[in-house]
């Protein structure tokens, strides 16, 4: 097979909620094959100033835009402005999102919008104007980054379940569209992996690092860098007849009904 297939220099991915944790790590994994990244976030511009020169420092192209995801006509006129200013879109990655963990019946209605209207409302705001661009072109890549709860229920994320149940009929429902104009939609799942974020949970003896490591068929927590080889795939020449699909990187976690806690 040839290695031109997983080919993506040149190209320019915009990669929403970047400027940290698995984002980051897909951006990166984008950016040492050769594509040119631009970097999103919303909290501040020191923060993306400093994730654009951590990019630079692994000899990466990277630029910054501070834009709301969930913000309609900040998106248009972010948009706008890195046409101008870096080139045409090639690769979207939809990875900004967030989590509530409150019990449904103790969930405020505002939060459970607010989950609802980032994670989901989100991929559909900015896909919506990217891909105009990539129609014209008749070329594209939409990677809308999903999660086990894509497929699974669990106690206090029902909000976010929600959002990325509809995410992944959202991710079908776009390749069904856009298939015609040589744009292919898919999804990312990830699984539980190590983080700044998960650091606390993941020390030995605390019950969810072991309900995690016991669950997991690998018997570990992710490599954030895992998720790079996914994301090349999905965003080269090699997935041009891949569309609607959501691929999970997960360790084995969805492909079992796990283990009693005493096995090997």
């Amino acid at each position: 097979m040839s290695s031109s297939l997983f080919n993506i220099k040149g190209k320019i991915a915009l990669v929403t909620g970047s400027t940290h944790g698995l984002g980051m790590a897909m951006a990166k994994g984008l950016g040492l094959a050769g594509a040119t990244i631009v970097v999103n976030g919303n909290s501040s511009q020191e923060k993306i100033d400093i994730a654009v020169a951590a990019y630079k420092k692994e000899g990466i192209t990277a630029y910054g835009y501070k834009f709301n995801v969930s913000n309609e006509q900040e998106v248009i006129s972010a948009i706008q402005k890195i046409e101008q200013e870096v080139g045409n879109i090639d690769i979207l990655i939809n990875n900004a999102g967030i989590i509530k963990r409150t019990p449904l019946l103790e969930m405020e209605v505002a939060d459970f919008k607010e989950v609802i209207d980032i994670d989901l409302v989100s991929p559909f705001i900015v896909s919506k104007h990217v891909v105009k661009g990539m129609v014209a072109r008749r070329e594209g890549k939409v990677i809308n980054i999903c999660s086990m709860m894509s497929e699974l229920g669990r106690n206090g994320v029902g909000a976010y379940a929600a959002a990325k149940g509809g995410l992944k009929m959202l991710t079908q429902n776009m390749a069904t569209e856009w298939a015609k104009h040589n744009i292919q939609v898919n999804g990312i799942g990830p699984g539980y992996f190590a983080t700044s974020q998960t650091a606390p949970i993941r020390v030995d003896g605390h019950p969810f690092n072991e309900f995690i490591v016991n669950r997991t068929p690998a018997a570990k927590w992710g490599d954030p860098d895992d998720l790079a080889g996914a994301a090349i795939f999905l965003a080269s020449k090699a997935s041009d007849f891949v569309n609607g699909q959501v691929v999970y990187v997960d360790g084995g976690i969805l492909a079992t009904i796990g283990k009693p806690s005493n096995e090997n």
